[in-house]
């Protein structure tokens, strides 16, 4: 019986992995005999020793994979991180520039008599304690920031405007220190439209005055313009002007009525002016501290007429007495040495200006000469001396003692080299000179008055100024003050400024 079990029982052993081996695809186990080594098997032991269990069921094949190519995995959504606040963008209706400078000035002046802007102010008198002590003045009002709109054209009507603002205002009067330099007044420099046409050009707001051809010969200084005998002053005008274009040379003709000095005179400020430039005669010029550009040297001539309608010297007028006056100013750019934006290196240029006329303090910066007006007659010795009240701003005009009305004559001229620096002219040097003179204060600045009006003036300075980048400037000034009085007495003042400039 045990001879036909044994082998069927080894048979067995040996036919179950086999079997599982070809259903599952699967190696042996480790410790399973190589094949073919049937013939070597050790005696199987007897079957009763022997636990036989069932053999395992093959294992189930994998689906069929569909013949398609290979899909990348993908990678799991980014996070959306939360939305950013809506930007506000500021859109203009028509093309639009932004431009303007931040400003920061450090003004070291030996006397305490000027503001950051000093114009024609009168200086510290000698021997007092505002003429022996200095002032350090930090400020910003000067930054500025402008805005120029074009739009719409057509071939027969181009439309611009301009709005140009500083932080310069007048103050309210007493003003802290803190309050003047930390909270200025924000102003509008220039507020104007302009309409060009194939036979005419047409301006119409505040902008630079036509006498002088305001700006295009100012001078290059550090120093808050106007600075001493230099015209400088803006109105709201009515302007008409045409340039005749040619190839060598453009000639330009300009009218325009001005606001008046005194609303009083109800008449006009009328300026007149011709300019000749030369078209391919450039002059490399920087216009105060930051208008650098090339523009064709050459001369300007200008007029101003103005008629004034004074209140009568009297305490209480009756009447009024009417005065004529104006001027002439004769302004040049020459480009000594002609250069352009892109080559500036060696350049050398002269900025030159010369004015005649009575009445016209009002169109430099500040200028009064200190002069005022009489005492009225006291009729008598009982009663407090009546006081006068002109209906016009003071330099203009006074009354002499016998109430004859005279306007106050002013001769000036103020001439400036600049010089930039090789090998790139971005680093140059600049020397200005001026000098103011009247030649009837005198008459009028009687008694108490000569030690206080002053009928000359003098100023002069030397500037560098350093461009860091396109948009970064810096500017160094050493400058003399000098005012000669109607007594004969001189008055003096040195001032060091240090100013950075971020120009856009």
């Amino acid at each position: 019986m045990t001879s036909w079990r044994t082998p069927l029982v080894a048979l067995l052993l040996v036919a179950g992995p086999a079997r599982g081996a070809r259903a599952g695809q699967e190696a042996p186990p480790a410790d399973a005999p190589p094949a073919g080594a049937a013939d070597t098997v050790a005696p199987a032991p007897a079957p009763e020793d022997i636990q036989i269990e069932a053999p395992a069921p093959p294992p189930q094949a994998p689906p069929p994979v569909p013949d398609v190519a290979p899909v990348a995995p993908v990678a799991p959504a980014p996070s959306v991180p939360p939305a950013a606040p809506a930007r506000v963008v500021m859109t203009a209706k028509y093309a639009a520039e932004l431009y303007g400078f931040v400003e920061f000035d450090t003004i070291l002046d030996s006397t305490q008599a000027l503001n950051e802007t000093p114009g024609n102010s009168v200086l510290s008198k000698t021997g007092t304690f505002a003429g022996g002590h200095s002032r350090l003045t930090y400020t910003g009002r000067n930054s500025r920031i402008g805005l120029k709109l074009k739009g719409p054209e057509s071939d027969l009507l181009r439309t611009s405007a301009i709005l140009e603002m500083d932080f310069l205002g007048n103050q309210p009067s007493p003003v802290s220190e803190a309050a003047l330099f930390t909270n200025p007044t924000f102003r509008f420099r220039h507020m104007a439209l302009k309409m060009e046409t194939p036979a005419l050009d047409i301006l119409a707001g505040q902008y630079w005055e036509l006498f002088g051809w305001q700006s295009y010969f100012h001078p290059n200084t550090v120093e808050i313009q106007g600075v001493p005998a230099e015209i400088y002053s803006r109105a709201l005008q009515l302007r008409l002007s045409h340039a005749f274009k040619g190839d060598v040379a453009t000639l330009e003709l300009a009218a325009a009525a001005s606001r008046p000095p005194q609303r009083d005179g109800a008449l006009l400020d009328t300026q007149a002016g011709v300019r000749l430039v030369f078209n391919h005669w450039k002059a490399l010029h920087t216009a105060g501290s930051t208008g650098t550009a090339s523009d064709p040297g050459g001369i300007g001539i200008s007029g101003v007429y103005r008629h004034f309608r004074v209140d009568e010297f009297s305490s209480a007028p009756s009447a009024t007495k009417g005065k004529d006056a104006g001027g002439i100013s004769v302004d040049v750019l020459i480009p000594i040495i002609p250069a352009t934006l892109d080559h500036r290196e060696d350049a050398l240029t002269l900025t030159g200006s010369f004015v005649q006329g009575t009445g016209i303090a009002d169109l430099y910066t500040g200028l009064t000469g200190n002069i005022g007006y009489p005492s009225l007659p006291n009729p008598t010795m009982a009663s407090p001396a009546p006081t006068y009240t002109p209906n016009i701003d003071p330099g203009l005009v006074t009354y002499s003692s016998t109430g004859q009305l005279h306007s106050i004559d002013w001769r000036s001229f103020i001439v400036g080299l600049q010089y930039y620096l090789p090998p790139s002219g971005h680093v140059w040097l600049s020397a200005n000179f001026s000098m103011l003179t009247s030649h009837n204060i005198d008459l009028y600045a009687t008694g108490t008055m000569a030690g206080a009006v002053f009928k000359r003036s003098q100023w002069a300075d030397g500037n560098l100024f350093i461009d860091l980048n396109p948009t970064v400037r810096l500017g160094f000034e050493g400058a003399w003050f000098s005012q000669k009085y109607v007594d004969d007495s001189t008055r003096k003042n040195y001032r060091l400024q240090a100013s950075a400039f971020y120009l856009f």
